[in-house]
């Protein structure tokens, strides 16, 4: 993409109503607009971070044997009546009538959706077990939203259910979602520490919050912190392995991990003091399993091995897509703006030219920008006619991991300017070498181009 070309609002000042680092950034990056209290349009930029992020999240969801679909955001009050939620949810949810008088809600989650899809089209313990899932924005009517994206009342969510014949099955694909989730928060360059959590509204026993540590955390957690030296990294996981994935499970939620609501002090001493921590924490997906709580009241049933009716045993997993462009700016800025991590960056370089109008800088720019693109990259051209510094303030702003410089001093003796956002170190390298050494940078991540 060339800049001169791109819808790239930014603003020099910082707009009075942000508060948090990502909001600010976000408005001043030109990634999103505030439409009413709550709710944004994303602008190209912020848009391209949000399909990077849906796509890792679809690709580990594949991985694990997870079944895509998209449900609609208005459901019936019908099926909410029948699971007794309707009532017990609260003013977030936004009711509504249709013309006919029909009562609907626009989604602020979708167990009684799915779970009806499931009774109409499951009938045996043979077609078990059985994961579906969806991205699909939702709406809770905060009383009071706040930090942007972050506590927005509509946002994009990954929401996935597992219906499984017996409790043990169900647990096996409450821990295989925690093996995929560790998966994709470590793509986005995040970790996210499982946390023993509430189950709010929801329902159920056995539930794990992932955080993000963060000092504006909507959260207060406490933490051996042990946890924070625990990686998953490349090993291969068999998902229908139950040994591995409990293995997997043991290993991150064995060591102290709570949010405020499920803390327990006496346990928490029993840590060494130096690894005691307590901090902040953006919550940045949830895994559930509740068992029969919906399947029992909705008639979700299949004919087990015996041919008699057994509800199904289930559970819920989220993963907040569009809260997690916030969470990951939070953990990834500094003072001069974001600083994207390699597997979600919207582009995978800049181009940047010094001398607009010079024909050799040009010509040089052109075969960079041609090369990347031959080799699965996406650069961002800074083609405008504007002074260097102005570019790199984009540049900086915006947050791309790795620029290029290209002058016509430094072309004189044959090499461009390959600089990384986050340590600022600088090399020179002639053109050809800057551009392979994108493509070995990026080799571990999959580069599929977004919108």
């Amino acid at each position: 993409m060339r800049l001169s070309r791109y819808f790239l609002p930014v603003l020099k000042e910082t707009p009075a109503e942000a508060q948090i680092a990502s909001h600010r950034l976000m408005l001043r990056a030109g990634m999103i607009k505030q439409a009413t209290a709550g709710i944004y349009s994303w602008l190209p930029l912020g848009f391209k971070v949000l399909r990077k992020i849906e796509n890792i999240v679809h690709e580990e969801q594949a991985r694990a044997g997870h079944n895509p679909i998209q449900m609609p955001i208005l459901q019936s009050a019908d099926l909410w009546r029948e699971s007794g939620r309707y009532d017990d949810y609260g003013a977030e949810m936004l009711r509504m009538k249709d013309r006919h008088g029909r009562d609907l809600l626009y989604t602020p989650t979708a167990e009684e959706l799915v779970t009806d899809i499931f009774r109409s089209h499951v009938g045996s313990y043979k077609d078990l077990p059985l994961t579906l899932y969806q991205i699909q924005w939702k709406f809770r009517d905060e009383v009071r939203p706040r930090f942007g994206v972050m506590r927005g009342r509509e946002f994009l969510m990954k929401d996935g259910y597992n219906f499984d014949l017996t409790k043990e099955d169900a647990l096996h694909a409450y821990n295989r979602h925690l093996v995929s989730y560790l998966r994709t928060y470590e793509r986005m360059g995040l970790q996210a520490i499982p946390m023993r959590a509430d189950s709010g509204p929801i329902g159920g026993d056995d539930t794990h919050e992932f955080l993000v540590l963060a000092e504006t955390g909507e959260s207060e957690v406490f933490y051996d912190s042990a946890i924070t030296d625990l990686k998953f990294g490349d090993r291969e996981i068999d998902y229908d392995d139950p040994a591995q994935c409990r293995a997997v499970l043991e290993e991150f939620t064995s060591r102290y991990a709570r949010t405020d609501e499920t803390h327990d002090e006496a346990l928490f001493n029993e840590i060494p003091e130096d690894r005691r921590r307590v901090a902040r924490g953006i919550e940045v997906g949830q895994i559930f399993y509740f068992g029969t709580k919906y399947s029992e009241p909705m008639g979700a049933t299949v004919q087990g091995p015996d041919g008699k009716p057994v509800p199904v045993h289930m559970g819920s997993h989220g993963i907040g897509v569009s809260r997690l462009v916030g969470a990951i700016i939070e953990a990834s800025h500094d003072e001069r703006g974001i600083i994207w991590p390699e597997g979600v960056t919207p582009f995978h370089a800049g181009i940047v030219n010094l001398k607009q109008g010079d024909a050799e800088a040009d010509a040089a720019c052109e075969a960079l920008y041609a090369a990347m693109t031959a080799l699965g990259l996406e650069p961002l051209y800074d083609d405008r006619d504007e002074r260097a510094g102005g570019k790199f303030a984009t540049m900086d702003l915006i947050g791309l991991p790795w620029r290029i410089t290209v002058g016509p001093r430094g072309l004189k003796n044959g090499v461009v300017e390959l600089t990384s956002r986050r340590t600022g170190e600088n090399e020179e390298l002639p053109p050809e070498d800057a551009v392979q050494r994108l493509a070995d940078i990026y080799a571990g991540h999959v580069l599929r181009p977004c919108f």
